[in-house]
């Protein structure tokens, strides 16, 4: 931005084409479209707002934040085909004693103890 005569700063050139086009415009336009640039302005502020103090709730919680999927967007294992990895049922889990969760504190098995 240059400076003018008396030292004051000149409107850069977004701000004097936005000043252009409501310069046609009547005023009762004009106050209302500034009044609804200053509304957008505020709900982002807002919202920005809101979801940072969402994300330090997760975070403090331990819960993942993650986006809502979008309609249609599918998941990555959809485009994987045959690689995608296969659904399988997990085998149902042996009995367990308590000596299994012993380790080197368990009793050694000798072979004659059968």
């Amino acid at each position: 931005m240059s400076t003018g005569f008396a030292g004051v700063q000149l409107a850069g050139w977004k701000s004097q084409i936005f000043e252009a086009v409501l310069g046609f415009l009547p005023d009762w336009v004009q106050i209302t479209a500034y009044a609804l640039l200053a509304l957008a302005v505020l709900v982002y502020w807002g919202l920005k707002i809101k979801n940072k103090i969402a994300q330090r709730r997760a975070a403090r919680s331990g819960q993942p934040v993650t986006a809502p999927a979008r309609p249609g967007q599918g998941r990555g294992a959809d485009y994987l085909g045959a690689y995608a990895p296969q659904h399988v049922q997990p085998a149902p889990a042996p009995e367990r004693s308590g000596a299994d969760f012993l380790g080197a504190y368990a009793p050694q098995r000798h072979p004659q103890d059968g």
